[in-house]
């Protein structure tokens, strides 16, 4: 989109929530518009503040702003980096996308492996920023704002610290004395800024804690129809793992309409050269959303609400109990000779029997 005088043009995905509230403000400050979309927002705010723009946005985005007159280029991560962007600089040129293979495309780039990449993908289960699979190309930092001009990177500009914002915050004692209220609460309204859409809004239901809530919490939003959709892989079905029934049952309560699909093996490796290449980077929860999002689309749906995260932020999983408390059990032996070679033995066997390890359920 081009801005209404020419100045500013913008590539842009993703979503802003609160666009009609930043439009509003604009507009008592004179702005005009011509569209009902976020993106014109973008483009009208960044012409009235410049980069302090983006810490009045809220929502999962990345885009690239060319601002005419100054010369420049933004390239802009949304705060927890849910939107992808990636850039490459030879020296030369820079280049951005919103996905390394992109990137690759034009050939220009080098595609020599970047081992730190490899390595975190197999400590963590995905690339961790700034790194990707290759030397050559780095993701933008989350919550970071990348300024380019003819000479090459200008600076980075650090607008949002979230990590930084949870380790130095503290709740008040009147909101610390009921935890759960100021949790739902925040949660809540959290929710209501992602139900902004022009289309039907669906989720991905597990027989978890953290989708459950989340589409009770769509529910108590909204009166309209609401989607949800559960995997059920052939292989765990009516074992353990198979968490369909919760599912059904969390769906029941708030009267969704609610469909289980069951991905057999055959189908699981027939798609998989497709997860591959539709996932960009490795990532171990890539095929779970793959077929999450496959049955949203087979029923008709472009958004759904996942809660994927909702386990690592709160603690969800067993691991986040166990490992600590292995962790300091360890302490102790390292001070015995005697007892120090067998205890660390004796851990490891168990770290490698999987009991101190989260369990992963099906999406």
């Amino acid at each position: 989109m081009v801005s209404s005088n020419g100045r500013l043009r913008i590539v842009f995905n993703g979503e802003i929530y609160n666009y009609r509230e930043l439009r509003q403000r604009l507009e008592r400050a004179g702005a005009t518009f011509r569209t009902q979309s976020d993106t014109e927002v973008l483009l009208a705010g960044f012409e009235a503040m410049g980069t302090d723009w983006f810490r009045e946005l809220r929502g999962m985005y990345a885009f690239a702003l060319h601002d005419e007159v100054a010369g420049r280029m933004f390239l802009v991560r949304d705060p927890y980096g849910i939107k992808p962007l990636y850039y490459a600089d030879d020296g030369w040129t820079i280049r951005a996308a919103s996905q390394v293979k992109a990137l690759l495309a034009g050939g220009a780039i080098s595609a020599q492996k970047e081992p730190a990449g490899l390595a975190g993908f197999l400590m963590f289960g995905s690339v961790p920023d700034p790194f990707t699979c290759y030397q050559a190309i780095r993701a933008v930092p989350a919550g970071t704002c990348i300024e380019v001009d003819s000479f090459g990177i200008r600076r980075y500009l650090r607008f949002a610290d979230h990590a930084l914002e949870l380790s130095s915050s503290e709740l008040d004692t009147a909101a610390a004395s009921d935890v759960a209220d100021v949790l739902r609460t925040a949660v809540m309204e959290s929710v209501r800024a992602h139900m902004v859409a022009d289309v039907p809004i669906g989720t991905f239901l597990s027989g978890g804690i953290d989708s459950g809530a989340l589409l009770g919490l769509m529910r108590d939003t909204t009166s309209d129809p609401l989607f949800a959709s559960t995997i059920v892989f052939e292989e765990f079905c009516n074992s353990d793992l198979d968490e369909s029934s919760l599912a059904s049952q969390c769906a029941e309560r708030y009267g969704v309409e609610h469909r289980k699909r069951l991905v057999r093996t055959t189908e699981l490796e027939e798609d998989l050269p497709k997860i591959l290449s539709a996932m960009d980077q490795p990532s171990i929860d890539g095929i779970n959303t793959w077929f999450a999002a496959k049955a949203c689309r087979e029923q008709g749906l472009k958004v759904a609400i996942s809660g994927i995260g909702g386990d690592e932020l709160l603690g969800g999983y067993p691991s986040f109990r166990s490992v600590p408390q292995w962790h300091r059990w360890s302490r102790w032996p390292r001070k015995s000779r005697d007892w120090g070679g067998p205890c660390v033995s004796l851990r490891s066997r168990c770290f490698e029997n999987g009991s101190p390890t989260k369990r992963v359920p099906p999406a």
